[in-house]
């Protein structure tokens, strides 16, 4: 881990994840959920990297469920999560719940029953350090629009009135950037609080509601967000979680660029050119001499997303603006990237190609607004 970066998100510090989900069923859907419940279990168990699962109701309130499941690491979580099986695996249960709430958390320490005098010693667990986070929480959503649209959907999305920031006495709405790269746009939300609570609140507002209308008629994958069930597919499949994010340790710079670079990764690669991307902002975080001051590595299936804060033009290091500082990183990148679907094919070690992938991959900025601290 990185001395003097501080990284507060990361997906790959080898930890065993801890996943817990809170349900409020309907009244009268105990059964029905549970035999839901039975199918997602059964499936869930045969997925690569997952432990364990319990199912608990509240002895309080016969309604609120709770469902936690242990994996071998965060990477086999996601790769399941945001796939089109979880999509399908999950649908029997939403004529179930009325609210649902997921948290996922690395399992730092952990308590075992004390060994028979006779065993082995065992071997210790890996100490897993402590993130340092602000309290700012990050996410993103991706989506494609009709080839052609382009231009009027930037447009739509540009002229859209910020919702209000404040989202009650804890949560707040402080960053909201939005791009395109041809026709997929990328939402990236940083949220001072509860994440759930401020997308919710985002999804409420009039201003919001309107422009999610306006480009529907746009959108490849349709959606009606009157039908919870339409709009909660779509979200889900939309979904650009965020895995990585580290901020340099050094002294905030008086002036930095935000700018978003798109890598689409080859059939199955999506996540190991994430982690590729993490590890060498992980390292650029304590090199002084690097232009990156902040950077969130956002995943999904083979989509990956580095949203990067700069100092100076993008331009000036495409090395390091890229994430491949250092012996064979572009070899590597190469191996993970889908050059042909971003338009660079070759040798990414050459200078050329380099400044070619950095100019294909940077994307439009649509929107960046900021409300600033609370």
């Amino acid at each position: 881990m990185s001395n003097s970066g501080r990284i507060a998100q990361s997906a790959f510090d080898g930890s065993k994840l801890r996943v817990i989900l809170l349900l409020d069923l309907y009244e009268g859907a105990q059964q029905q959920f549970l035999d839901a419940y039975e199918l997602m279990r059964n499936q869930v168990a045969s997925v690569p990297g997952h432990i364990s699962d319990q199912l608990c109701q509240s002895i309080e309130n016969p309604s609120q469920w709770l469902i936690t499941s242990e994996w071998e690491s965060a990477p086999p979580f996601l790769a399941w999560v945001n796939s089109e099986e979880h999509v399908e695996t999950v649908r029997p249960m939403h004529s179930c719940v009325r609210d649902t709430r997921s948290m996922r958390y690395s399992i730092l320490r952990e308590t075992s029953p004390a060994e028979p005098l006779t065993a082995e010693p065992a071997r210790a667990p890996r100490q897993v350090e402590a993130r340092v986070g602000n309290g700012v929480a990050r996410h993103a959503l991706t989506f494609t629009v009709k080839p052609g649209s382009e231009s009027k959907v930037a447009e739509i999305l540009a002229g859209y009135q910020s919702p209000q920031a404040q989202v009650d006495d804890t949560t707040r709405l402080r960053r909201t950037s939005l791009f395109m790269h041809g026709n997929r746009v990328v939402r990236a939300v940083e949220v001072e609080g509860d994440l759930l609570a401020a997308l919710r609140h985002v999804s409420r507002q009039p201003e919001v509601r309107a422009v999610e209308e306006a480009i529907n008629p746009y959108l490849e994958q349709d959606r009606d967000l009157s039908d919870p069930e339409s709009a909660r597919v779509f979200f889900t499949r939309a979904a650009l979680p965020a895995v990585h994010h580290v901020v340099s340790g050094g002294e905030e710079p008086a002036k930095v660029t935000r700018h978003a670079l798109f890598y689409p990764a080859r059939k199955g690669c999506g996540m190991e050119l994430a982690r590729l991307l993490a590890h060498q902002d992980e390292a650029a975080a304590d090199d002084p001499a690097s232009p990156v001051h902040s950077s969130t590595v956002f995943q999904r299936d083979d989509i990956v997303v580095r949203l990067i804060d700069i100092t100076g033009d993008l331009d000036l290091d495409p090395v390091a603006s890229l994430g491949l500082k250092g012996a064979k990183k572009a070899a590597e990148l190469e191996r993970l990237l889908d050059g042909a679907a971003i338009g660079v094919e070759g040798s990414l070690e050459t200078e050329r190609n380099i400044n070619r992938l950095l100019s294909h991959a940077d994307m439009l900025p649509i929107t960046d607004r900021s409300s600033g601290p609370s």
